[in-house]
């Protein structure tokens, strides 16, 4: 059965089916790129605490790298660090709120499927993601 074969009811659910799992997709990716940004600012970090008082430190401005100093750098690590681990909870969130909405809609096809077509108990409007 082509996705043209399909009654309109199911058409639209399989849509909103695929909407979410790229939504997902993107946030786990999201999610993910900023966990490696994690990983690399505690990297920075623990290198800048190994670093003397007196040790030259730069950062990258843009294409060039300028002296700092240390713990200004490092001041700045860690508010990007708590940003980041911030922002990894709020996509977090998202991603098992989209999962949720996911497994609802399966369902709910399942459903149409086995009732062939929508009923009281399938029809009426999606919750909000």
């Amino acid at each position: 059965m082509s996705e043209q074969e399909l009654p309109p009811w199911l058409r639209e659910q399989v849509s909103r089916l695929q909407q979410l799992q790229q939504n997902l997709q993107a946030i786990m990716m999201q999610k993910q790129q900023l966990e490696i940004e994690n990983v690399e600012t505690d990297r920075a970090l623990e290198e800048l605490k190994k670093a003397g008082a007196d040790d030259a430190v730069y950062k990258a401005a843009g294409s060039v790298m300028v002296k700092a100093k240390k713990d200004e750098v490092v001041k700045e690590l860690e508010e990007k660090k708590e940003l980041g681990a911030t922002r990894v909870k709020v996509l977090e969130k998202q991603e098992t709120r989209v999962k949720e909405n996911l497994k609802e809609v399966e369902t709910k096809i399942n459903e149409m499927i086995r009732g062939g077509g929508p009923g009281p108990a399938t029809l009426g409007k999606p919750k909000a993601e």
